[in-house]
């Protein structure tokens, strides 16, 4: 008979299972995502603004507050200020355009390690013009350590 109402089908001895497991392969998936997440939107969180130049090296080079705005002098001299081209000329006036509330402004100078002193200081010298400004000059650490 299929289909029995006797004491014996409700009493069936209960299957062997072992100890309870949580399976912990999705939570493991789920921290490795948030991991990823973070260290993604971490490298976003800088605001780098400048564009790829060869620094010079200093072995005594000091961290500075991050600079508000950032111009670059490529190889080739061209000039920009937060990425976007600038005549020399037209440097000041653009950098007195992002100055606000009469603060200080922290501008770093980033400038190939192949441009000539001389363009550097003709840009310095147009900045200079800017009342209320900070010169940062950007460089990378020297990979030889000066030990005295």
């Amino acid at each position: 008979m299929p289909f029995s109402n006797s004491p014996k089908s409700f009493l069936s001895e209960p299957e062997e299972q072992g100890p309870p497991s949580i399976n912990l392969t999705p939570m493991v998936d789920v921290l490795f995502s948030i991991l990823a997440f973070f260290i993604v939107s971490t490298l976003f969180l800088s605001r780098w603004q400048g564009l790829p130049v060869t620094l010079p090296e200093a072995s005594e080079s000091v961290g500075q507050v991050p600079p508000e705005v950032t111009v670059t002098i490529q190889t080739d001299g061209a000039i920009a200020l937060d990425r976007q081209p600038v005549a020399l000329e037209n440097l000041a006036a653009q950098v007195l355009e992002k100055r606000r509330d009469n603060k200080p402004l922290v501008v770093a100078i980033n400038a190939d390690e192949q441009v000539s002193h001389g363009q550097v200081v003709r840009v310095m010298d147009q900045l200079q013009r800017v009342p209320g400004i900070q010169l940062a000059i950007a460089t990378q650490p020297s990979a030889t350590l000066n030990t005295p």
